[in-house]
């Protein structure tokens, strides 16, 4: 596939353009001038030229199927360990990493670093290159579209990626990345829509129509045949005598905006980006999106206490002390009991339904089903039918109380009689999942920290709204850092952050910062090392990119400035910020390497980690009043779509967009 265009326009104005003729991905203008080679255009015919990942793998559709257990049966399996399928697949993923990673750091050119020499031998003997994980925080469109415009940066498939002060190239050498809310919308609709790229999931008809509300759908269906299909699918379900909440319609609604599909596709599931031919075969990162356990009895989740679910596209499950168990996703729906089926002429596919899993995943937005049942005229298109706001009224008064909205049943409960003395839920038939940010970990941190996985750097896109005007202060670290500190999770270790107020004081939320330098310092873990974490906080380079949370309409034009601004978070604005960036991106991604192999820490990698790596000082006072950040870069201006119907593509963007995410889905 070629390279997507990257228009740096000179203007600063981002025009809004239906689909047939979307904004051209570009990377915005550095504060110093400097701007790219303007002419490159997609072809928009290899850009479109996709094949599908995730497959229409449920035959009923959205209603789950029954058919005779495989030989063996599934079983739960037991542990805190990776799975086999992982296992497997791991090699051949970290092999396919070498040539990125061996052509990102000959092109960052670390002074006085041969990375040629370093990695001579690393084919056959794979101590000293580095294992990559990226996380994608929570957070809505803000996250979706900013963390997009982070991957973009991050993706040598993007035009300009690999040009000066740029970082294209990191995707691709990255093992695992992870999402969590909003960030899974990105991470998720990615990988269903065969790893793409965002120039195609903005070129695409189907999806990220962000300019209408999931209550009203995208314009190519009526407002009444969507509700129609969402609501028919779900009962469907519950005709078939499975329980269902709220998070199954948000789910449906959620899929005809991330699936590339007829009707959201139904029938696609998560399990199977497992058959795909080039994830199986290491050629993809591992996507991981993350859920919280709810026990019935409604006890308050915190880092501290949470049990956190990951889907994998092979598992479902969790490796904290409260469960330590695993179900293959792909057999979730089916009856078992003691971590045995009880029937093996009864096994169950296609449950997990992908719209479901994102559903589940951000299910802290299934708030919208109340104001279908209120119809509030704030948000619910007046075409909207009477039955579907009857239907949300009788699924709410169903639920005990308002705090039950946001739970995801995944029932009959896989894991019922199943390690009793631990597992929390070991005596029920229900399975509550929620969002995986109610804890207050909004950085899905969690799986580059299993010690199996070995990550040795987490590449942390934070657009949490913890300030008075929705940008981070790092709340989430502190969240992660305070989950490490306790008893139950000394094994698993995330390295030192100082509390928020000195995150503010000292400036560290408006620049990137690197914690957990020293290698050395987590002998409380049981020899275990945290992962680098180079956290990359929502700052308005060029735009200020700090929606709310619950924003529900996204403009094209404004959907492209998020995307730029993601960019620049990542490449500090094509390192017109810092010109050394993408050297001290390098020393970032070798930091443990260098540790594990005792090798000679290069003069400009120390320099680096002194610039960025925090030294453990504080000023915990409270901050002099609300955080609003001023502009790095130039601004850039979205004007209104109808003033700017005319004006030319090459002159409506700036910074490249690329959300990863989705891309032409064949039927």
């Amino acid at each position: 596939m070629k390279h997507l265009v990257l228009l740096l326009a000179a203007t600063s104005a981002c025009v809004s353009l239906p689909n047939g003729d979307s904004p051209q991905v570009g990377r915005a203008e550095g504060a110093d001038g400097y701007s790219p080679d303007a002419s490159s255009r997609v072809d928009t015919q290899a850009a479109a030229a996709i094949d599908v990942r995730a497959i229409n793998a449920a035959p009923s559709g959205y209603s789950p199927s029954t058919s005779s257990c495989p030989d063996p049966p599934p079983k739960i399996r037991s542990g805190s360990s990776i799975g086999p399928d992982e296992k497997a697949w791991l090699p051949e993923r970290r092999k396919e990493t070498i040539p990125h990673l061996r052509r990102l750091l000959k092109r960052l050119a670390i002074t006085g670093f041969d990375s040629e020499q370093y990695f001579g031998n690393v084919t056959h003997n794979s101590t000293r290159l580095p294992n990559i994980g990226i996380a994608i925080s929570g957070g809505g469109y803000r996250a979706m579209v900013g963390g997009a415009g982070a991957v973009a940066a991050w993706d040598d498939r993007s035009a300009g990626s690999e040009e000066k002060g740029n970082l294209g190239g990191l995707l691709q050498s990255a093992t695992y990345i992870s999402g969590l809310s909003g960030g899974d919308w990105l991470v998720g609709s990615l990988f269903v829509n065969n790893f793409t790229s965002v120039q195609s999931a903005v070129d695409a008809p189907l999806i990220w129509q962000l300019e209408n509300s999931i209550f009203k759908g995208p314009d190519q269906y009526s407002v009444r045949g969507y509700y129609a299909d969402v609501f028919n699918e779900v009962e469907g379900k519950a005709k078939a005598n499975y329980n269902v909440s709220a998070t199954d319609y948000w789910g449906r609604m959620l899929a005809y905006q991330m699936v590339n599909a007829s009707n959201g596709g139904p029938g696609y599931t998560w399990s199977s980006i497992a058959n795909d031919s080039d994830f199986s075969t290491g050629k993809a990162p591992m996507p991981v999106l993350l859920a919280n356990g709810r026990t019935s009895e409604k006890t308050g989740i915190s880092s501290t206490n949470s049990t956190i679910y990951e889907f994998t596209p092979w598992e479902l499950g969790s490796s904290d002390p409260t469960l330590g168990g695993w179900v293959p996703l792909r057999y979730v729906g089916t009856v078992f009991d003691e971590g045995k089926v009880s029937d093996e002429d009864s096994c169950v596919t296609g449950f997990d339904n992908a719209g479901f899993v994102m559903g589940t995943t951000s299910s802290v937005y299934t708030q919208s089903i109340s104001y279908l049942k209120d119809n509030n005229k704030r948000y619910v298109p007046s075409e909207v039918p009477d039955f579907a706001i009857k239907t949300a009224a009788k699924l709410i008064s169903a639920l005990s109380d308002s705090s039950s909205y946001d739970i995801a049943e995944w029932s009959p409960n896989p894991f019922r009689g199943f390690n009793p003395s631990s597992n929390r839920n070991a005596n029920h038939s229900r399975l509550n999942l929620v969002d995986g940010g109610e804890d207050a970990q909004t950085i899905p941190f969690h799986p580059h920290l299993h010690p199996d996985r070995n990550v040795d750097v987490v590449f942390a896109y934070d657009s949490s709204s913890d300030t008075e005007y929705g940008w981070p202060d790092g709340s989430a670290l502190v969240a992660s850092y305070e989950r490490a500190r306790q008893p139950a999770f000394k094994d698993v270790p995330f390295p030192p952050v100082p509390d928020k107020n000195t995150f503010r004081n000292l400036g560290l939320n408006s620049r990137p910062t690197f914690f957990g330098c020293n290698a050395t310092n987590f002998t409380a873990h049981g020899g275990n090392i945290s992962p680098l974490v180079v956290w990359l906080p929502n700052h308005p380079y060029v735009y200020n990119g700090n929606l709310t949370t619950f924003t529900w309409t996204v403009k094209d034009g404004e959907r492209a400035a998020i995307i730029d601004n993601g960019w620049a978070v990542a490449t500090q604005l094509n390192a017109t910020r810092d010109t050394e960036w993408p050297q001290c991106v390098g020393c970032a991604i070798l930091s443990r390497s260098f540790h594990r192999t005792n090798a000679t820490v290069p003069d400009q990698c120390a320099k680096c980690y002194d610039r960025y790596c925090w030294k453990g000082n504080t000023n915990s006072t409270t901050p002099h009043g609300p955080y609003d950040p001023t502009y790095y870069g130039k601004p850039i201006i979205v004007k209104d779509s109808a003033a700017l119907a005319g004006a030319s593509v090459a002159t409506s963007q700036l910074l490249a967009a690329v959300i990863f995410v989705v891309g032409m889905l064949t039927l």
